[in-house]
């Protein structure tokens, strides 16, 4: 038999390569012929984690003891300092034996969550716009993804009325995030609370992804904040983001013990743990003080005042109400261009890498997005470039 009578299982068919790393490559072969491109495109800090994290990932490798397989549910200095940082920054009280699980980053816990709750066929609510992954691992497990319809008019908040026209006797699982990628819409109690009792009403899973809560924001909110919001709701966050530790692979989900011990049956059949010293950095790093948010911040404060310069540049227009590491805006009015087609103008004509809105969903069509994890010189860079353009746009 040939390779070419070998064919794919039939959910490869479901799913493409993401867009994102298939620009990266592109933006990598242009810097591999010495042009030189701005890239605004990925949501990847570029600043270091904390110095302790460091030192203690130095100290802990050097050990001859700490290199063997681990649980999967994780060490206890871990599982202890995930529920310290919800008792600190959110006011939550959660067990650390029995309401909180370590995960090798969010898109990990996508895959696992969806496995512990959905059947092939089941109904999964999933945003538009909103994180690609969300469809993507959905269709890999043969659920049925309804997309549920965030815009501009209502802040980027879930259309309750919409929802509850769904076919919500086949929904079990609905995905939210907030601060909302790719738009920063700002998480509200008030969506909170509706969620909750939306989901508990209908017997539906609420998924909050929570990776942004600390990003230009003094408040940071949690779903788990809301009354009873533990008997329906999973809420995942991350060290990638506010820690500055996306490569470290380190984040939690945080619900109910029944919960957590559903999705601990997927994982523990999947990995077998992580690495003894990053877990012990990763438990050092989130009793990172306020000083840590504030320096952040101020960083970030400097790159959101460039990257506005980047997108009046470009025309569009903009809510200074965002929140999180990247800034949406909408094209210009008239333009006669799709979004991906204006963000491939800039990469050919002025060597600017920003993200179309069209790859987070149809209601993203007429927006693009530009990431904050570029330095301002930068970022004022690829404001000066298109700038040059202006006239020519």
């Amino acid at each position: 038999m040939s390779i070419s009578q070998i064919r794919p299982a039939d959910r490869v068919a479901q799913i493409q390569e993401y867009y994102l790393q298939r620009k990266l490559k592109e933006v990598a072969a242009l810097r591999a012929c010495g042009i030189d491109v701005v890239s605004l495109g990925v949501g990847g800090p570029d600043r270091m984690p904390p110095q302790v994290a460091i030192d203690t990932l130095c100290a802990e490798a050097a050990r001859p003891d700490t290199h063997g397989y681990q649980v999967t549910s994780g060490i206890p200095e871990l599982r202890q300092a995930f529920s310290a940082f919800y008792a600190t920054h959110y006011g939550v009280e959660v067990d650390a034996q029995t309401e909180v699980l370590p995960l090798i980053g969010s898109k990990e816990g996508i895959l696992h969550i969806t496995m512990a709750f959905v059947n092939p066929g089941d109904g999964v609510l999933v945003p538009n716009p909103g994180y690609p992954t969300y469809t993507s691992v959905n269709k890999l497990m043969g659920a049925q993804v309804y997309n549920y319809t965030l815009s501009e008019e209502t802040g980027w908040q879930p259309d309750f009325d919409e929802l509850e026209r769904m076919p919500l006797d086949r929904i079990k699982l609905m995905w939210v995030n907030y601060p909302h990628m790719p738009t920063g819409a700002p998480a509200r109690m008030e969506t909170y609370r509706r969620l909750v009792d939306f989901g508990r009403r209908h017997n539906i899973v609420i998924v909050n992804d929570n990776p942004y809560s600390f990003i230009l924001n003094n408040k940071p909110l949690s779903i788990m904040q809301v009354d009873r919001a533990r008997e329906v709701c999973v809420e995942m966050n991350s060290l990638s983001k506010s820690l500055n530790m996306a490569g470290w692979r380190v984040g939690m989900a945080v619900s109910n013990p029944q919960f957590i011990n559903w999705i601990l049956k997927v994982k523990s059949n999947v990995d077998s743990g992580q690495f003894k010293p990053v877990m012990l950095a990763a438990a050092r790093a989130l009793g990172a003080g306020p000083e840590w948010y504030a320096a952040l911040n101020a960083e970030y404060a400097v790159r959101r005042a460039a990257a506005e310069r980047v997108m009046a540049a470009m025309g569009c227009r903009f809510d200074p109400a965002q929140r999180g590491l990247f800034l949406w805006g909408r094209l210009p009015e008239g333009l006669d261009m799709t979004s991906e087609q204006f963000c491939d103008m800039l990469l050919d004509r002025a060597r600017v890498f920003v993200t179309p809105g069209s790859i987070f969903g149809s209601a993203g069509d007429n927006y693009i997005r530009i990431s904050l994890c570029a330095t301002a010189e930068r970022l004022m860079e690829a404001a000066r470039r298109i700038e040059a353009l202006e006239c020519n746009i």
